[in-house]
C-alpha cells in the first residue's frame, strides 16, 4: 500500500449565522455541534475523499454518533468568522473518535472543543460493523493520538497554550 501524505489536522472557516444564535447574539449551545460536525464531514470529503453519505448509499455502511462531549470556552458571536479544525484522535476496528476545535478567526482563542465517538454501522444488518482493511489503513495514517485522556484537561491545555496550530 502506498503511503499518502494527508493533512491530519484540516481547518475550515464558517460564519456564525443569526438563526443559530440566542437573543444575546451568542451561538446556541446545540449549534456548536452542528457547525463542528459539518466541518468534520467537509474535511473527510475534501482531505481524504471519504464521503460518508456515498458510502452509506453504495456500501450500506457508515458511522453513527455513539458519544459526544463538548467543553465551551468562549462564546461564538453572530456574524463572527470562526475556524474549525478536526483530527482523528482514536480508532478501533469498530469506531473512530474525532476531536473538533472551534477557534476565532486568527486561531488564537479557543471557542469550544468537541470529542465525538462514531460507531461503524452496517445499515443492512442494523448493527455495528467492522472497518475494512483499506479503511483501517487510512485510519492508521490519519491517527493523531493525544496525551490527554480527559476532554476537560485537553480543553484547558488548549486554552492555556493559545498557540495557533500549523495550517498546511
Amino acid at each position: 500500500m502506498t503511503m499518502h501524505m494527508y493533512n491530519k489536522k484540516p481547518v475550515s472557516s464558517a460564519i456564525i449565522r443569526f438563526q443559530d444564535c440566542d437573543p444575546f447574539g451568542h451561538l446556541n449551545n446545540s449549534k456548536y455541534l452542528d457547525y463542528m460536525i459539518n466541518a468534520r464531514e467537509d474535511h473527510l470529503i475534501r482531505e481524504y475523499d471519504l464521503d460518508i453519505f456515498r458510502m452509506a448509499r453504495t456500501e450500506g455502511k457508515s458511522w453513527v454518533v455513539g458519544h459526544s462531549e463538548i467543553v465551551y470556552m468562549k462564546p461564538a458571536l453572530v456574524m463572527e468568522s470562526v475556524k474549525i479544525q478536526s483530527q482523528l484522535i482514536d480508532f478501533s476496528e469498530k469506531h473512530v473518535q474525532a476531536e473538533m476545535i472551534m477557534y476565532n478567526e486568527t486561531m488564537d482563542q479557543v471557542k469550544a472543543v468537541l470529542w465525538s465517538k462514531f460507531v461503524h454501522y452496517d445499515l443492512k444488518a442494523l448493527r455495528s460493523g467492522i472497518h475494512t482493511p483499506e479503511l483501517m489503513g487510512l485510519l492508521e495514517q490519519l491517527h493523531e493520538p493525544l496525551e490527554e485522556q480527559r476532554l476537560e484537561v485537553r480543553a484547558k491545555k488548549l486554552a492555556g497554550v493559545q498557540m495557533s496550530p500549523a495550517i498546511n
